[in-house]
């Protein structure tokens, strides 16, 4: 067997499932799925873990994540990791059932020591800045802001559909169909092209109440139209519009938690990356973000992002088996559990 000290196992849970992958001495397997060298791509489970009364349900969470993390220690030949970190959806506030149960269930199946549990905005802000001063957006179906001095956390937003995740996917795509129905209805602030685009995508206009209001999944397709205002928005000024929008809320979303220069270290210049799938949009969106960005946030340096949650995820379980970790813990965004540690 390989000498299990170097390696560790990130993983990434979000409303479309479990991610993991491993990584060992040489470097992670890529979170694009192509492996690196001697390691095993990483997996994936299409199913979310479940919600209970006390939150993330720490026993559904672990009957999906052991066998998906056995399956990589086999592959790579390893019996054991020597660090865990997992990145959760809604850890922050629905995370106890996992702090309480998890760090003793890891420990008693894989003989976990180290682990991390952090919020996936913490794990985005790894995959995207690492150990660096600065703030992140990720950008999805919703919207967050987390930023850091690297002495505490701050966040902006995430508040869900109904009461924030303003410029996020499900935002783009409510004010796309809110300006279809105001051309069908024939008032001002009406987009003909997003009423076209919208009656194509999801039938005719009057019975699109009916279709989008008993679903469960109000945000993801509400989200899902969003691509269709970016594309309509080089001709329609309505669509462009809605876009210039969003990318103020996300400016200011990454203006209320990025930190002033004086206050990060010597040397070193706070920094802004956008993360999430909202960005792939392409420039109709990134345009005018990166110019409300200059306009609010003209002393920080804006970057492209390194890597996704699952590289935030291995980079954090790498620094806590090195001892180097450098990102504030904080009692619900990011907390280590090593009291099995000898």
């Amino acid at each position: 067997m390989t000498d299990s000290s170097a390696w560790v196992l990130g993983i990434d849970s979000g409303g479309s499932g479990l991610r993991a992958a491993l990584s060992g001495p040489d470097g992670p397997g890529g979170s694009d799925g192509s492996g690196g060298s001697g390691h095993p791509a990483p997996v994936s489970s299409k199913e979310p873990v479940r919600t209970g009364p006390r939150g993330i349900d720490a026993g559904h969470f672990t009957e999906q994540l052991l066998p998906m993390a056995r399956a990589l220690l086999a592959q790579a030949g390893v019996e054991r990791v020597d660090a865990v970190a997992i990145g959760a959806t809604g850890l922050a506030t629905l995370g106890d059932d996992l702090r309480a149960e998890l760090p003793a269930a890891l420990y008693q199946a894989l003989g976990v020591r180290r682990l991390a549990l952090a919020a996936d905005a913490v794990t985005a802000y790894a995959g995207a800045l690492g150990d660096r001063p600065g703030a992140v957006v990720a950008a999805g179906t919703g919207m967050i802001a987390i930023g850091t001095d690297l002495t505490a956390w701050h966040r902006a937003d995430g508040w869900g559909h109904l009461l924030g995740d303003c410029g996020g996917g499900a935002w783009v795509g409510r004010a796309g169909l809110d300006a279809a129905m105001r051309a069908f209805d024939g008032r001002r602030g009406g987009s003909k092209a997003l009423l076209a685009r919208a009656e194509e995508l999801f039938g005719p206009a009057p019975g699109l109440p009916g279709r989008l209001y008993p679903r469960t999944d109000r945000p993801a397709m509400l989200a899902s139209f969003a691509p269709d205002v970016a594309r309509c928005a080089p001709d329609d000024p309505v669509a462009e519009a809605i876009l210039r929008d969003a990318a103020r809320h996300i400016a200011d979303a990454a203006a209320a938690v990025c930190p002033a220069p004086h206050a990060v270290g010597r040397g070193e210049q706070p920094e802004v990356a956008l993360t999430g799938g909202l960005f792939k949009m392409g420039e109709a969106l990134l345009g005018p973000v990166r110019a409300e960005l200059r306009d609010v946030l003209g002393h920080v340096r804006a970057v492209p992002a390194a890597g996704d949650p699952l590289d935030g995820a291995l980079r954090i379980a790498a620094d806590l088996a090195a001892g180097r970790l450098r990102l504030p813990l904080d009692p619900r965004m990011l907390t280590l559990h090593t009291e099995y540690d000898s």
